[in-house]
């Protein structure tokens, strides 16, 4: 006998059934057995958790499971073809825990799962389980978080530990604010100063700070293996004091602006049209997408209250054609969808829930009608 029920699983799980019967129970000396392609990488991921969660130190066997394991079974039978790219089926009873899934991203969501449902207090025995069956699987995509390190910057260690937070809660894409008016966070080799000058301040005092490129690729590769693909944001033309600061070359009057650590929007902007400009462009695009395997690169475009509207289009159209020439998706906050000019497949995303505007509906709908989303 079983009965539909809500469980405390953020978010809430496609089909989940209570099960009659004894709970598990996570013996000190449990394993995880494991099959399929993935499934060794998704366990040693599971142990890691469950040690720091739990101070549960379990092995993993390449073996059919015994009472009281955890398997997690990798196979395309084991979920709808429908849902091969992330779902996942999850099954505890007193004989043990199975996750099975099509895809190694569906597993780790299994084991997401299975992380909401141990008990808070689990460092001392027993650890039991409530008997429950679950099959989930996400209604989608893209599921994202976002980290302004721009404004206040975060460490590597600090971005680590937010993705492994909101992995927990089934996100799949950490946006990554790099730039703004109070600090440049991505080194650019070709442009040493956005570091050496324009990441020393953060917004209202706080510490400055970037990441190298190998710290970057460290960060896209932490990520990925915990199945969430990094979308790093260059906000332009406005939002862009700290390049400013950085490189008088960058300004119509070649005279370089003081650093900010204010909160007041809208006062810089790039200059469009200008050959230094452009190389600028054309240089930081590159190298961040050449740190980025996922698909997108975001270019921001938003609150350019500086830059004349004849400007902002010529330049939205400039930037989105440099990052679909290096081979990712352009994506932009709304206020891009004032140009016709983007690429098809580029993305939209709207961000203007404060204060609406009259023409953010508008804004918002071009991108779907140029064959953008």
């Amino acid at each position: 006998m079983s009965a539909s029920v809500d469980l405390p699983v953020i978010p809430r799980p496609v089909e989940a059934e209570t099960l009659e019967g004894a709970p598990f129970v996570l013996a000190p000396d449990a394993r995880v057995s494991v099959a399929g392609p993935g499934a060794s990488e998704v366990a040693d991921l599971l142990i890691a958790e469950l040690a720091s969660d739990c101070r549960r130190d379990l092995s993993v066997v390449h073996e059919p499971p015994a009472h009281g394991d955890i398997a997690i079974v990798i196979a395309p039978d084991e979920t709808p073809e429908e849902h091969r790219a992330e779902g996942y089926s999850l099954a505890v009873t007193a004989e043990g825990v199975r996750i099975g899934a099509a895809s190694a991203a569906g597993a780790f969501w299994g084991v997401q799962t299975l992380r909401q449902l141990v008990p808070v207090e689990c460092a001392s025995d027993p650890l039991t389980i409530a008997p429950v069956s679950i099959h989930d699987h996400p209604r989608f995509g893209y599921r994202g978080a976002m980290l302004d390190v721009a404004r206040h910057f975060f460490t590597p260690d600090e971005v680590r530990r937010f993705i492994d937070a909101v992995v927990l809660l089934k996100v799949n894409h950490l946006h990554l604010h790099l730039t703004d008016d109070q600090g440049w966070r991505i080194q650019i080799e070709s442009w040493p100063n956005l570091t050496a000058h324009g990441a020393s301040t953060g917004s209202d005092g706080s510490a400055g700070g970037f990441y190298t490129q190998d710290e970057f690729r460290e960060l896209v590769a932490y990520a990925a293996v915990r199945h969430v693909t990094i979308v790093p944001e260059l906000d332009m033309p406005g939002h862009t004091n700290a390049a400013l600061a950085s490189y008088p070359e960058l300004n119509a009057s070649g005279i370089a602006p003081a650093l900010y650590t204010g909160s007041k929007v809208g006062f810089s902007t790039l200059l469009t049209g200008d050959e230094t400009t452009q190389r600028f462009l054309s240089d930081v695009i590159r190298e961040v997408a050449a740190l980025t395997p996922g698909p997108y690169l975001h270019i921001g475009g938003d609150e350019c209250l500086s830059t004349s509207p004849e400007d902002f289009l010529r330049f939205i159209a400039d930037a989105a054609a440099l990052v679909a020439a290096n081979g990712k998706i352009p994506a932009g906050w709304h206020e891009m969808g004032k140009s016709g000019d983007l690429p098809v497949g580029s993305i939209g995303q709207y961000w203007d829930f404060v204060v609406p505007r009259d023409t953010s509906a508008d804004e918002t709908l071009s991108f779907v009608r140029q064959g953008a989303r």
